[in-house]
């Protein structure tokens, strides 16, 4: 049974129904937010209203205006203890329990190095702030050329660094996306100046769940960091570099949403992955089919049972990792069999002719857990490259690439980096893509992923 958030609209806040979740999870764990959006869709007011509804000392910057001193107070010396402190004002950071960076995207670069810390250490000047539990900022979409009317000039794409460390990013929906209901809402004359009063229920709800979020973190729900997992291995995939420490910080949404929602919804999961990628704040849209796509392959490896490894397989982009689940987590030979093909069928020409190259030997010996249609696969594929053509040398496939294979000088100069027995494979491989007329863009790393099956089926022979 789930719950109807409805939260925020009783604080006077309107237009958010759509993220509430993601919103709430964010206050839960207490990790950085970012909302994104419009001039005027309440970015502000929101963050505002919600530090009032919480009962918190809050302190609101504008980043385009901001100075240090505005930060920190003014330096003077203590000559009790040899050292400087800050003449603090009503202002400065200290003793904060919530800070509003606005206009973060109009920030000088020096002051977003100086609020790095802030956003992700909870410290300024190396100083720790104790007090200090909600991190949060807003700014326009940024643009790169300025060029058309939904630019906002002086919004500059955010530095990456930066944006990796807020955990969650919610885009503000603009007028032509609400509600009849909700523009009536908004358009009240009395909204204005209004003090945020709900009698205290979101707080005491947020501490509940905060309660539960703590007791929880270290041991998640069944599927829940599965899911993680796979949606960010399928968002790499896909070219939408999503970083380690992102995992972690999905996975910690998803426990805070899942609270707040009352159970476990594949809606609420996918509304957190789509609230999780950071690109938008340096101005890459990434298509929301290619999340919708990595959230259906992660939301069934969380949900599938035994064959949840066969979700993971796919999600995982490098060969030697798909190695290495398919060694660890495969119980059926069917289900290897089932893997290979669905592999073999969906990975590059190329890709797939270094996995089959690598592996076949040893699934020829009875090494891998996959069935005897599978070993055919693998086989079907390999041998085309294991095989040796002893009137044609190496030198003379190079000389007759030509124009037929030209990217097969950057294979040839891949290989003479190598020595000894990898040389000796690369070179075979590679020779194989010539004759298969197979056009290999980055030798060098399909070389290495190679090399690394191998190094692991290795490993696996001496145990």
């Amino acid at each position: 049974m789930s719950r109807s958030l409805k939260y925020l609209a009783p604080l006077g806040v309107y237009g958010f129904d759509n993220v509430e979740p993601v919103m709430l999870a964010a206050l839960v764990t207490e990790d950085p937010m970012l909302l994104i959006g419009q001039s005027g869709t309440g970015k502000t007011y929101l963050l505002n209203t919600i530090s009032e509804a919480l009962g918190l000392k809050h302190r609101h910057y504008n980043a385009s205006l901001i100075s240090f001193d505005d930060l920190v107070g003014f330096p003077y010396p203590d000559e009790a203890n040899g050292g400087v402190r800050f003449l603090e004002t009503p202002a400065t950071v200290w003793g904060a329990e919530s800070v509003l960076i606005d206009e973060i995207s109009r920030c000088k670069p020096e002051h977003q190095n100086r609020l790095f810390s802030l956003v992700h250490e909870r410290r300024i000047q190396g100083i720790a702030l104790p007090t200090l539990r909600y991190r949060w900022a807003a700014m326009n979409p940024c643009s790169g050329d300025q060029s058309s009317l939904d630019d906002f000039a002086g919004s500059e794409p955010l530095d990456p660094a930066l944006a990796d460390r807020f955990a969650l990013f919610i885009e503000a929906a603009d007028w032509q996306e609400l509600s009849d209901e909700t523009r009536s809402s908004i358009a009240q004359p009395g909204g204005e100046g209004r003090i945020a009063d709900d009698g205290g229920v979101l707080k005491a709800q947020i501490q509940v769940w905060r309660e539960d979020f703590l007791r929880q973190v270290d041991r998640p729900p069944a599927g829940m960091v599965e899911y993680a997992v796979a949606a960010t291995s399928a968002l790499n995939t896909a070219g939408v570099r999503i970083s380690p420490r992102r995992a972690r910080l999905i996975s910690r949404s998803l426990l805070a949403a899942t609270i707040a929602a009352g159970g476990t919804r594949e809606g609420v999961f996918g509304m957190v992955l789509q609230a999780s990628i950071p690109q938008p704040c340096w101005g890459v849209k990434v298509g929301t089919e290619v999340v919708a796509a990595a959230h259906r392959v992660a939301w069934e490896c969380a949900s599938a049972s035994g064959s949840s490894w066969i979700h993971r397989f796919h999600a995982e982009s490098a060969l030697a990792r798909k190695l290495a689940i398919l060694l660890a987590d495969c119980r059926d030979p069917d289900e290897g069999t089932q893997a290979v093909a669905q592999l073999i069928a969906g990975e590059s020409r190329e890709r797939a002719a270094a996995f089959a190259f690598a592996l076949y030997p040893a699934a020829a010996l009875g090494k891998l857990p996959i069935g005897p249609e599978g070993i055919n696969d693998l086989g079907r594929i390999a041998t085309k490259f294991l095989s040796t053509d002893g009137e044609i040398s190496w030198q003379e496939r190079l000389s007759q690439a030509g124009t037929q294979h030209p990217e097969f000088s950057r294979c040839a100069a891949a290989v003479e980096k190598l020595k000894g027995a990898r040389r000796e494979r690369a070179r075979q491989f590679f020779n194989g893509c010539l004759v298969e007329g197979l056009v290999v863009s980055a030798p060098a790393e399909l070389e290495a992923a190679i090399e690394s099956c191998v190094q692991r089926i290795r490993r696996l022979g001496a145990r």
